[in-house]
């Protein structure tokens, strides 16, 4: 496989380490099993889990990121397109409804990434 970016590591919620294996058991918008992840890579074996509480922070990833989407959501609305206040909540919750899981796992594919280094070596010690 090619090497991916960063970004294309975490948009494809990719191993931070070997960037090939995958974060999550099931795919993006899978309502079975949505916020269970493996204990390690199955590629290069890098603990998912080094702590408790270790995700606290995507918290904060995730919160930032979508109150700036449903800032520009409701307000392009509001003012482009001239809807009501109350119908661009209304779309506000549908689409938070629907993206909700990615959000979740974005926001720990990035705070993953943030603390995880690659290690372009990874992938051939552990074979």
């Amino acid at each position: 496989m090619a090497r991916r970016n960063v970004v294309g590591s975490i948009l494809h919620m990719k191993c931070p380490k070997c960037r090939e294996g995958d974060l999550f058991e099931t795919g993006t918008f899978s309502f079975q099993k949505p916020f269970d992840m493996p204990d390690e890579c199955p590629v290069c074996r890098q603990n998912y889990m080094p702590e408790p509480g270790f995700y606290f922070g995507a918290m904060f990833i995730s919160y930032i990121l979508w109150g700036f989407i449903s800032l520009g959501i409701c307000l392009s609305l509001v003012f482009a397109f001239d809807w009501s206040v109350n119908g661009a909540f209304a779309l506000l919750l549908l689409i938070s409804a629907v993206f909700f899981v990615w959000l979740f796992r974005i926001a720990r594919s990035i705070w993953i990434h943030i603390i995880i280094k690659y290690d372009p070596l990874s992938t051939k010690t552990v074979q």
